[in-house]
């Protein structure tokens, strides 16, 4: 009976056992810290030995704090456009890739695909080689060909700044939403352009009454996914710009934050900018379930 008691509690408590390394993990590097900034937004910090309780005092100054509201702008203006951007681009490089005609699909899809994986900080290195100033390879190519007269400040005029974060932004991204708009446009079913086809509707027709609406999930998807990405932007400019840039051109949320805790030392009004933050990636995702949600009433 004891041994048959034994190997009861060992079949219990094994799938405990199993978990137990992945939740320490959680806790650890997830969960603790989540506890600790909340409750260091409360507080005037200088390090953990100069802590001083304000209560609701950084949340006060954040909402007249116009270095945040500043960056909120910068990283609004970069998340509208870069998705506005990002969409068309993926969705233009899926339908050609996508097209019978087309031939090294492999290659292309690899080629296109392999610019995410390098992530933002080699993104950022190659760029501000690229749009560098006389001797950045845009401008020479420009000058060289009669384009212009004068090297174009990408990294040194705030009017450039974002464009030129934009167009970094688009070349590591583009692929990576090419990818899964692909693989949407290989599921939508054959039989409704064939319809369409006999019912006389034009390749723009086709387009936009059979290709768009199955799409639509994944189109939805990857704007909740740049969104999200746009308002985390931190690694691209900080090193593009190798800072905020001209005239803080290229301040962020996370830079603001990043620069708050870490120049600055005041990890609580850090933390506070923190949960701003996260409080602005609650509100799009309650807005992306909200339209999502009135997809499928519609689809009733």
């Amino acid at each position: 009976m004891s041994g048959s008691g034994g190997w009861t509690w060992r079949h219990r408590a094994a799938p405990y056992l199993f978990l137990a390394p992945s939740a320490a993990l959680f806790a650890t590097f997830l969960a603790y810290p989540l506890v600790r900034s909340a409750v260091l937004s409360f507080y005037k910090s200088a390090g953990p030995d100069h802590e001083v309780f304000v209560g609701m005092a950084n949340y006060a100054f954040l909402l007249r704090d116009r270095y945040f509201w500043w960056a909120v702008a910068n990283t609004l203006l970069f998340t509208v456009g870069f998705v506005a951007l990002e969409l068309p681009l993926a969705l233009g490089l899926a339908l050609l890739l996508n097209h019978r005609r087309v031939g090294l699909k492999k290659f292309f899809r690899l080629a296109f695909f392999s610019t995410y994986l390098v992530g933002q900080v080699f993104v950022a290195v190659i760029f501000a080689l690229l749009l560098g100033g006389r001797q950045g390879l845009v401008n020479r190519l420009l000058m060289d060909g009669g384009v212009i007269g004068e090297p174009v400040g990408f990294l040194t005029d705030p009017r450039w700044s974002m464009v030129s974060m934009w167009i970094a932004a688009l070349w590591l991204m583009s692929g990576y939403g090419m990818i899964y708009l692909l693989a949407a446009l290989q599921g939508v079913d054959q039989r409704l352009y064939e319809a369409a086809a006999v019912d006389g509707a034009s390749g723009w027709g086709r387009l936009v009454h059979v290709t768009l609406p199955g799409i639509r999930h994944v189109l939805w998807f990857l704007v909740l996914v740049g969104a999200i990405g746009g308002l985390q932007l931190f690694e691209l400019p900080y090193v593009l710009f190798g800072g905020s840039g001209p005239n803080s051109a290229g301040l962020t949320v996370v830079m603001y934050l990043f620069i708050t805790g870490f120049e600055v030392g005041d990890l609580g009004y850090a933390s506070a900018i923190g949960w701003a933050l996260v409080a602005m990636i609650g509100v799009l995702a309650a807005l992306y379930l909200r339209s999502t949600g009135l997809l499928r009433e519609e689809r009733r």
